[in-house]
């Protein structure tokens, strides 16, 4: 069967949806259109760009996370320096290694711009700070920035949907005219967007799955708040959660999978082999038991 999906974010919590595809592809299922935020945006694009689960999985596993973290040089000779980046840059990391490695991965599928992507098939969401606004790229790059969408880097526009606030440097577009727009974490405004593909009344060509990488809408992750960033982190979660579980209805849910990862940090690049294996399986079991009932 011939479905559409979309992921939400979650950070490192995104081997999880490893587990998912794997019991998708088991059971049949084949992905046309997808759509996501944040670390749901990084599989959207793999999937986009014709990707085989085999593939990402082995992608998956032999990236090194904290290879991502390219922290200013400085900040390795003097330490106390990185304040002053998170100050003035607005992130402790640049975020340019990962956009690079993504770059690369598209590259090998011949994925650069829009135009590279079946029109209407990758939907990516990001935060525009400076105007305040949810942002669906590529949809609304013309209208709102005057951009035309086939000359869109791809990989530019996952990085800035995965742009995790304080964490990563936000990403600059130039709008109309000489305004400058800071883009962060689409997760900031839709955590899960899973209105993204409605039709207003029309009925949906084929079935549309989600993936939240949560326990059920309503619950986040419990938190241990020792410092200011854990204190911020906090607070964008809570943020995510909010505008998510007021949004999506009882009958939405019934075609979304949470996948319980509650208790793993989003941002938590040191995790083990171990915790990813732990991840993947989630994403088996939770899969496994939603396609039992699924679709109605």
């Amino acid at each position: 069967m011939r479905i559409d999906a979309v992921f939400s974010g979650g950070g490192v919590k995104a081997y999880a949806f490893i587990g998912v595809l794997d019991r998708l592809e088991q059971s049949h299922y084949t992905i046309e259109r997808v759509a996501g935020t944040s670390a749901g945006a990084i599989l959207a694009s793999l999937l986009a760009a014709n990707y085989q689960l085999k593939d990402i999985k082995q992608m998956l596993q032999e990236l090194e996370l904290n290879t991502l973290l390219d922290a200013p040089l400085i900040t390795k000779i003097l330490p106390f320096s990185k304040w002053l980046f998170l100050y003035y840059q607005k992130g402790l990391y640049k975020g340019d290694a990962f956009e690079k490695w993504l770059q690369k991965q598209l590259a090998m599928k011949s994925i650069y711009t829009f135009s590279d992507i079946q029109p209407g098939y990758l939907k990516v969401v990001v935060s525009d700070l400076t105007l305040g606004k949810l942002v669906v790229i590529p949809d609304d790059l013309e209208r709102v920035y005057g951009i035309d969408p086939s000359h869109f880097s791809v990989a530019k526009a996952v990085r800035m949907s995965a742009g995790f606030p304080y964490f990563f440097q936000p990403k600059i577009i130039q709008g109309i005219g000489k305004q400058k727009s800071v883009i962060v974490d689409g997760g900031l405004l839709s955590n899960f967007p899973m209105w993204i593909f409605e039709n207003g009344d029309q009925k949906q060509k084929r079935p549309l799955l989600g993936v939240k990488l949560s326990s059920n809408i309503e619950k986040g992750e419990k938190r241990t708040i020792k410092h200011a960033f854990d204190m911020f982190t906090a607070l964008f979660s809570t943020m995510k959660m909010a505008h998510d579980s007021r949004y999506i209805s009882k009958k939405n849910q019934a075609n979304i999978i949470f996948v319980p990862v509650d208790d793993i940090g989003s941002v938590d690049f040191a995790i083990d082999e171990k915790t990813k294996k732990q991840l993947i399986q989630k994403g088996q079991e939770s899969t496994a038991l939603f396609l039992k009932h699924w679709p109605k």
